[in-house]
């Protein structure tokens, strides 16, 4: 295995999540979002920048959506149903998966959404 193997990894594994058929959203403890690809914020009707000054509770704008979160927290992974709010006014029902996730020493919660149906 050559040196340059782990980065040709970490190139192609970014862009297959960049462009991956799901949205997928990362969280820091607070909630605010970090990091999303370009389906999510196709989905949501956004831009990058524009999620990226969102917090879980911006899209999933529901009374249930931080105590979910803070469930997630507790037990480290969530599956389930959201309905998430979208720019122009209009609402979603996903499926998704999340769970917490360490990067560079700091703590993250992934989420990957996809249509429910």
């Amino acid at each position: 295995m050559s040196s340059s193997e782990p980065l040709v990894q970490s190139v192609l594994l970014g862009e297959a999540v960049e462009h991956a058929p799901v949205a997928i959203l990362v969280a820091d403890e607070e909630m605010r979002y970090v990091a999303a690809n370009a389906t999510a914020c196709e989905l949501l009707g956004y831009s990058r920048e524009e999620v990226l000054h969102l917090r879980v509770p911006d899209v999933a704008s529901y009374p249930e959506a931080e105590g979910e979160f803070e469930a997630m927290i507790a037990s480290g992974q969530l599956v389930g149903r959201t309905t998430v709010l979208c720019k122009d006014g209009t609402s979603r029902t996903l499926r998704y998966r999340s769970s917490e996730t360490t990067i560079a020493g700091f703590t993250y919660y992934v989420a990957v959404l996809w249509p429910d149906g």
